[in-house]
């Protein structure tokens, strides 16, 4: 079972990585590390001022101490005058520790300094950085805009792409559709202009075709008999009709 986990993690991760590569927009993945970049950049003025505020503390400790140390040794060389020997010895003692305070906050001061340099030249190297790649990132992203808008373009002329092979099955969709409809209405066209196609509308409820070509022989040999019957009447009670030439002959007479 590990090996069957570890393939399905592995195709887990693959599908997770082609998912994020189409999601992916390299304007903004570059704009991201720009930002990032800067916020390191400003991580940097803010070390920098930190060293600063702290060399300073200490430059103000270093000042309170010297003047500190100053009056003492007036101390001791007053109490020295007036015969005070203990007393000039314990302002020369306190001054002493004083002064080895000084050397600390000297060497602490000496340190936060080279800190200083050290960050300072950081900040330009990274501000230089930072400049060139904002420049860089604008080419790439104009290209990549470039790119992306004459992959459109071609895949719109040429009917490659996602998008536009949906225009085109639609457009196949539609062919399909379309043929065989105007081959039907064709066939109607024909049949109606050659008298073969009947009008169902026509037809009495209950009534087919066949019932319908029945109806119109019997209508018809219903009309013969009328006209048969018509003739006849006409016949009988109309005069004999004279062989041509009669009249003439009579005239003659």
């Amino acid at each position: 079972m590990p090996g069957l986990q570890g393939r399905f993690s592995t195709i887990v991760k693959a599908k997770v990585s082609a998912v994020l590569d189409r999601t992916e927009d390299p304007a903004e993945t570059l704009d991201y590390s720009y930002e990032k970049q800067l916020e390191l950049l400003q991580g940097v003025k803010s070390g920098i001022a930190d060293v600063v505020t702290s060399k300073k503390r200490l430059q103000m400790q270093e000042e309170t101490l010297r003047e500190q140390s100053a009056k003492l040794d007036g101390q001791a060389r007053q109490a020295l005058a007036a015969g005070n020997e203990d007393l000039s010895r314990a302002a020369l003692q306190r001054k002493q520790a004083i002064e080895a305070e000084l050397g600390s906050l000297d060497q602490q001061v000496s340190d936060l300094e080279r800190q200083q340099d050290q960050l300072t030249d950081s900040e330009k190297k990274l501000q230089i950085k930072i400049e060139a790649f904002r420049s860089k990132k604008e080419v790439i992203k104009a290209q990549y805009s470039a790119a992306e808008a004459q992959v459109q373009i071609s895949e719109a002329v040429t009917g490659v792409g996602e998008q536009m092979a949906d225009v085109g099955l639609a457009v196949q969709r539609a062919l399909e559709k379309t043929e065989p409809m105007k081959a039907r209405a064709d066939a109607v066209g024909e049949l109606a202009q050659a008298g073969t196609l009947d009008d169902l509308t026509q037809l009495g409820p209950g009534e087919d075709n066949l019932d319908r070509q029945l109806a119109q022989v019997t209508d018809a040999s219903e009309v013969d008999a009328e006209l048969e019957k018509l003739k006849a009447e006409l016949g009988s009670s109309a005069p004999p009709a004279q062989l041509p030439g009669a009249g003439e002959k009579e005239a003659g007479a």
